[in-house]
């Protein structure tokens, strides 16, 4: 049996839209991860754009387990002692909260030239507002999916 390969023609992208509120923000990200690869389809091949149009919102409200809300996040601005940091609780009460979750959905894809082009295909948003209606996204209920995607600290 040969092993089936989509084609560009064969490639049926969705507009899905994911609550963050109350979600566990791995378990999230995991999931989100699995979507915008495509592999939760039973097309998928590795080397294709596969995954669905993903819009995540109420990204301030993630939940975050353990001390990690204080775990420092560093950078470097390229400058001779130009290490900075900033903790995760912080980076949430900050200008741009929605910068958690995208990290954390970058850092589950493959680090090659298609995951940053699969990256476009994820939007966050901090509040419940988003400008996607036109696309009629699918609602995916992530709280539902499992009982240990809300757990608290």
């Amino acid at each position: 049996m040969k092993t089936y390969t989509a084609t560009p023609a064969d490639i049926e992208k969705k507009w899905v839209v994911i609550d963050a509120e109350g979600v566990v923000l791995g378990r999230l990200a995991s999931i989100v991860a699995m979507r915008l690869r495509g592999k939760h389809k039973a097309t998928f091949t590795p080397h294709m754009d596969m995954g669905d149009n993903v819009i995540v919102i109420n990204a301030d409200k993630v939940q975050i387990t353990g001390k990690k809300r204080q775990k420092p996040h560093y950078w470097h601005t390229g400058y001779p002692g130009g290490i900075k940091s900033k903790t995760t609780q912080e980076i949430l009460e900050g200008k741009h909260p929605e910068r958690v979750v995208m990290q954390a959905v970058k850092r589950m894809l493959p680090g090659n030239r298609l995951s940053r082009q699969q990256m476009t295909n994820l939007r966050v948003y901090a509040g419940a507002e988003h400008p996607h209606e036109a696309q009629s996204p699918e609602v995916v209920d992530v709280k539902s999916m499992n009982a240990k995607n809300t757990r608290s600290a």
